[in-house]
């Protein structure tokens, strides 16, 4: 089926059926643009993504005693601790959104553990951003007091990764 647009280009004749059999494709392959040239035609078919936050992580199950154990927690999904280890001056926070790792490789031992004591510039752990693994490092001599991360945990920029005292 085709249809005349008079009001453009007497000329230009639209296939409806390929444009639809395009955006199939853009959804099915989750793509945001696909483009057809034939001859001197050509069709561009775009879409936008939206935003949609990442979930959010599962809350434990309420307690038989509705009032024991509440905690007055921060928007956002934060947790108490995330917020005082956040505010803490030997917070090393993440630079970037990604993923952390916590070693060189899968199976290797990790860079730190609580307790490692650790010069300025020696490397804390990875954050994995774009394919691209970006070594963290420590900004001044101390020793790991806290790792606020599990191995292949995806991170937030200025997250707080650990502490070092």
């Amino acid at each position: 089926m085709t249809e005349n647009d008079d009001s453009a280009d007497a000329g230009m004749q639209i296939d409806a059926d390929l444009v639809r059999q395009l955006a199939e494709l853009l959804n099915e392959n989750d793509l945001t643009e696909i483009e057809v040239e034939h001859g001197d035609r050509r069709i561009v078919v775009k879409r936008q993504i939206a935003f949609t936050p990442a979930p959010m992580a599962a809350q434990p199950a309420p307690s038989a005693n509705p009032g024991a154990g509440v905690v007055a927690l921060p928007v956002g999904g934060a947790t108490a601790d995330d917020v005082a280890a956040g505010n803490h001056p030997g917070a090393v926070k993440s630079p970037m959104v990604g993923t952390a790792y916590l070693a060189a490789e899968p199976g290797a031992e990790p860079f730190v553990a609580v307790g490692t004591r650790v010069n300025a510039g020696d490397t804390l752990l990875i954050v994995e951003a774009m394919k691209v693994m970006n070594p963290i490092i420590a900004p001044r001599p101390g020793t790991v007091s806290q790792i606020l991360v599990q191995d292949a945990q995806p991170v937030e920029y200025d997250q707080p990764l650990l502490i070092l005292e």
